[in-house]
């Protein structure tokens, strides 16, 4: 597997924006009978594993909305929970630092249309999750 991040050494970490409800809605594991858990599972699991295949230190965000709204932040993981859209949300993430290296982890193709058009690169979901 190819490093999605491969880009040029910068003095800041790459970015890493991952949909939390795209990426917990990937798999058929019950989610939706708990929103909530889901996301804390997906950010326990991304501040244990970090970002897999890629050595080097990383930010890693973590967009929660509706139902998953209110998940803790943790070390390794800061989690935001989107006061609209989560997809708009992450778009404004994405669009903040245009010089940073960023990743959009998502399979929703309408939201890595908007994301690559900033600059950002993407990956789905068994980026993270394996």
């Amino acid at each position: 597997m190819t490093d999605p991040l491969d880009a040029p050494p910068s003095p800041v970490p790459p970015l890493v924006i991952v949909d939390g409800a795209n990426v917990v809605g990937s798999r058929p594991d019950g989610w939706w009978k708990d929103r909530k858990g889901a996301a804390e599972r997906l950010r326990d699991r991304l501040a244990g594993e970090g970002l897999p295949g890629h050595p080097g230190p990383v930010e890693i965000v973590l967009v929660v909305e509706g139902a998953a709204r209110g998940v803790a932040s943790v070390p390794g993981v800061r989690v935001e929970s989107a006061p609209g859209s989560g997809d708009d949300h992450v778009v404004e993430l994405a669009a903040a630092d245009p010089g940073r290296p960023r990743l959009v982890v998502t399979a929703d193709r309408e939201l890595r249309r908007r994301v690559t058009e900033l600059g950002a690169r993407v990956a789905g979901p068994r980026t993270v999750l394996g």
